[in-house]
C-alpha cells in the first residue's frame, strides 16, 4: 500500500518540477530506512534522462519547498534521480522513448492468467503492445497489459 503522504508531495513536486523544465516520473517513501528516504524520480520534460547536475540543481530547490510545506515533520533524507533500468514505463512518452529496449510484459492471457513475456519494444498504440519476440511480432491487446518494465538485455 502507498504511503498516505504521496499524494501530498506529488502536489507539491509537479508544479516545482515542471517550472524547471523537469517531469515527475515517481515518488516513493522509504519508511523502513532510518531515516526515512524521500526518492524523487524526475527526466527533463521533452522526455530526455536528467543527468547528476539535473539532480543535484533540483534537490537544492526541492529541499527548501519541502521543509517549508512541513508536510515532512519526522527527520528523512531527500535522494533526487532519474529513473533508470528495471523501472516500469507508464507513459506515453516511456513507450516511445524506449522503443527497441528489452521489456518484460506482465499480461492477462485468453484465460485470465497472468503471463510475463520478454521481448523488444515495439510500439504502443490505443489497442496493442507490440513486441518484437526473435524477429516475430507479437501484438498483446492493451487492456490485458498489466505492466511494462524495462529489463537487462539477454546475453547467449
Amino acid at each position: 500500500m502507498p504511503h498516505p503522504l504521496i499524494p501530498d508531495l506529488e502536489r507539491l513536486v509537479i508544479p516545482i518540477a515542471e517550472a524547471s523544465g523537469l517531469a515527475l516520473q515517481g515518488v516513493e517513501i522509504q519508511a523502513q530506512r532510518m531515516p526515512l528516504t524521500l526518492v524523487i524520480k524526475i527526466r527533463h520534460a521533452d522526455g530526455q534522462d536528467v543527468n547528476l547536475d539535473d539532480c543535484a540543481a533540483f534537490s537544492g530547490v526541492l529541499a527548501e519547498v519541502v521543509e517549508a510545506s512541513e508536510l515532512m515533520p519526522q527527520a528523512y533524507v531527500l535522494e533526487v534521480s532519474s529513473p533508470g533500468i528495471g523501472e516500469e514505463l507508464l507513459h506515453d512518452r516511456d513507450f516511445h522513448t524506449f522503443r527497441g529496449f528489452p521489456v518484460a510484459v506482465l499480461y492477462r492471457d485468453g484465460q485470465g492468467l497472468e503471463t510475463t513475456r520478454e521481448g523488444l519494444l515495439l510500439e504502443r498504440d490505443e489497442e496493442h503492445l507490440q513486441l518484437n519476440l526473435r524477429g516475430r511480432i507479437s501484438r498483446i491487446p492493451r487492456p490485458d497489459v498489466i505492466s511494462v518494465r524495462l529489463v537487462t538485455p539477454a546475453t547467449g
